[in-house]
């Protein structure tokens, strides 16, 4: 290596540590003090720039940050990537679904809050000096670009400011996000035709054709095969593939290819980074663990970089000319009152009171990360100079410190409803609960009558909540020819049953299904702890034999049980459900004990009843005392009877929330099992179903009370198992 080369290497890592270094701890304290750490990464660079440590130690800056084209180059490599990586994050974190819910005042802010900013942009474009254009020739796209630069929002501030203030579940909130997400979508669409036309010189027919046509091709081929290909191909990376992060490779060829087909189309290339990240994030099979793996790449390396760079690009010395002051205030103005006005009236057509109609128009006033990656594509295409440069800079970080501060004013006056009260509380309860937050199901079956009822379990869970499945076919240990023949009907079977579903949440994707190979009864271990790999929440297992006549469980079931490290549901068909699994409404009796394995349990029964239209009973069966009653210590009953109904209070909230019928029992009982078993002839229940933990042994052990109801039930048993 020659002495220069290994110089310019160390010097790039010496960039590189003061980026992060300076970024980490500005963005540190801005968040402390209530601001968006992008700022406090901006800030760095303008810091680390020829604004402050240039002019205050001007050749030390020019050693650490010299303005040769071959070092400078090096530094920029990684923020040109920076680019696509953070549109790729920013396309995965724009959730469409949020848009359809307040589609009316989320259309007409987002249409509104575009146009005015944008006309105000162009006006301010046509008006400036020839000094302060990138060339002569270039005005009417350099105007374009400025009205494009004041129009946007940025939809992570928003996003940042509304959750931190729990608004993302109020009507208000929601359409801020919704409107900025609508914003960002206009914007980088805009912004890469504008960026196309750029790049030929000049505008003509022609070009416009070839850009709007290509950016609508693109877009269309993109959200119907290209929305099935990115799944797919995510679901073969994380399945099949053994090499460690495979699926954060495949993510990242995805963000290339898209990005060199919009190129291709005469697009820029953000375009296809930040669809590729929305595609991306609508595939069922991404998981929360691949996505924080992908976006702690990009916050902790490419975030810092980027921004940082563009704050050394920035000279804010610049603004010691009193003409380029007034300059960077007119920008300030129009793109703040610009943004306020449209927005506010958007918001007003749109049905919003005055109160968020306010918020709304404060809110659409940061720039923030999307006007600096905006204005440094900008700067690279020829569509600015470094001036317009620093001053659109200047603008983004001027409105984005004031919007937080002003937001959380606006939205604090703004009453709560009735219905948004309780929206919070089922959003609270969405994220502490179990069911909600299982990710992935695997289901191993057969074609027993529990391995129809267990699929058709696992169908309702997918098909209601939107949840990937995988379905592992087994082969009976006295199966017929027919059903040798068709070791995969089971599958069909969960097909079926997912298909007919109503839905219990619209707005939940509807859940995928994925047969695995069948393996010989002799392999089950090894065949679902092979495919457990790919990563489940829950194992749904139904197979017979399953349990002998005094309730232990058979050891075929314990060695599929055994290859999987997690949650378990056990399903053993009796009764009705042995003889018809489809049957349309169930009505399940669970057995409640306060615990988490009981909860959890709990949960699952009720998930089971909405999906199917069903109803729920839930059992309490107290301990008999060994003394009577009135012998024992009078604070020790209030206690106990406190405790009981605690227990039967939580599963009633529970059922609330699932919005499912639900009655209580409360029985004493010496023998809790007993108990379970002569309440299912009491009543015309379908399945009974118990929570339970496993023990360790030889074979699959889940208690004294499960095997007791797996020996006397009449009814169908389900056996959650922690």
């Amino acid at each position: 290596m020659s002495e220069s080369g290994g110089h310019s290497n160390v010097l790039f890592i010496a960039q590189l540590m003061a980026l992060l270094l300076v970024g980490r701890l500005l963005g540190e304290f801005m968040l402390r003090i209530g601001q968006p750490a992008i700022m406090g990464q901006l800030l760095a660079g303008i810091l680390l720039g020829p604004s402050v440590l240039g002019s205050l130690y001007p050749i030390g800056q020019h050693v650490l940050f010299p303005t040769g084209p071959e070092q400078r180059s090096m530094i920029e490599a990684v923020a040109q990537l920076g680019i696509l990586m953070l549109l790729l994050l920013t396309g995965m974190e724009t959730d469409l679904a949020v848009v359809s819910k307040v589609r009316r005042p989320a259309i007409t802010a987002s249409l509104f809050g575009i146009l005015v900013p944008f006309a105000a942009g162009f006006v301010l474009g046509e008006l400036l000096p020839d000094t302060l254009l990138p060339s002569p020739g270039s005005r009417l796209i350099t105007a374009l670009f400025c009205g494009t630069a004041l129009s946007i929002s940025s939809v992570k501030i928003v996003a940042v400011i509304v959750r931190n203030m729990s608004f993302e579940h109020r009507r208000v909130g929601q359409v801020l996000l919704a409107a900025a997400i609508l914003d960002d979508t206009a914007g980088w669409i805009l912004l890469a035709a504008i960026l196309g036309l750029a790049q030929r010189g000049h505008i003509d027919g022609r070009a416009v054709i070839q850009t709007v046509s290509g950016t609508l091709l693109f877009l269309v081929l993109s959200f119907t095969f290209g929305r099935r290909a990115v799944a797919l191909l995510i679901r073969i990376a994380n399945d099949h593939l053994k090499s460690e992060m495979a699926v954060i490779t495949v993510i990242l060829l995805i963000m290339g290819l898209f990005a060199l087909l919009t190129n291709a189309l005469g697009v820029h290339t953000v375009l296809g980074a930040f669809v590729a990240g929305m595609l991306i994030g609508r595939s069922p099979i991404l998981t929360r663990h691949i996505e924080e793996q992908l976006r702690g790449l990009i916050v902790a390396l490419f975030m810092p970089v980027f921004f940082g760079l563009a704050g050394l690009t920035a000279d804010l010395a610049i603004l010691e000319h009193p003409a380029l002051i007034g300059w960077a205030v007119a920008f300030i103005v129009a793109a703040s009152v610009g943004k306020f006005a449209g927005s506010y009236v958007g918001g007003r057509l749109g049905t919003l009171s005055r109160r968020e109609s306010l918020a709304l128009g404060c809110g659409m006033n940061a720039r923030g990360s999307t006007e600096v990656i905006l204005a440094s594509l900008g700067l690279a295409a020829g569509a600015l100079n470094t001036t317009l440069f620093t001053l659109i800079v200047t603008m983004a970080l001027v409105t984005t410190l004031a919007m937080p501060p002003m937001l959380r004013w606006a939205l604090a006056r703004v009453p709560i409803t009735p219905k948004e009260s309780r929206q919070l509380e089922r959003t609270a309860f969405e994220a502490r609960g179990y069911v909600p937050n299982l990710e992935r199901l695997l289901a191993a079956v057969d074609q027993s009558p529990s391995g129809k009822l267990a699929a058709r379990c696992v169908g309702l869970l997918a098909g209601a909540w939107g949840m990937p499945t995988t379905v592992v076919p087994l082969q009976r240990q006295a199966a017929t020819a027919q059903t040798e023949a068709h070791p995969e009907a089971a599958a069909v079977e969960l097909a079926m049953a997912s298909a007919v579903l109503p839905g219990a949440d619209s707005e939940r994707p509807a859940g995928s299904i994925q047969i695995a190979g069948a393996p010989h009864a002799r392999d089950a271990h090894a065949a679902i702890a092979e495919v457990a790999k790919q990563g489940f929440d829950l194992l749904w297992i139904g197979t017979e034999p399953g349990a002998d006549a005094s309730g232990v469980v058979h050891k075929n079931v314990s060695a599929v049980a055994s290859g999987f490290d997690g949650h378990v549901s056990l399903i053993f068909a009796r009764g009705q459900l042995a003889s018809n699994p489809l049957t349309k409404q169930l009505h399940i009796l669970v057995a409640v004990t306060g615990t988490a394995h009981s909860r959890r349990a709990a949960e699952v029964a009720l998930a089971l009843a909405q999906a199917c239209h069903g109803s729920v009973s839930a059992l309490y069966v107290a301990a008999a005392p060994t003394k009577p009653l009135w012998r024992r210590d009078l604070d020790l009953k209030r206690a106990l009877r406190g405790g009981e109904e605690a227990i039967l209070k939580e599963v009633v909230e529970l059922a609330q929330q699932y919005g499912t019928p639900l009655a209580t029992r409360h029985r004493t009982a010496v023998n809790p099992a007993a108990e379970i078993v002569q309440e299912l002839h009491r009543q015309p229940y379908d399945l009974v179903v118990l929570g339970v933990t496993q023990r360790p042994g030889e074979t699959l052990s889940l208690g004294a009370t499960a095997r007791a109801v797996l020996a006397s039930s009449p009814q169908s048993v389900l056996l959650h198992a922690s």
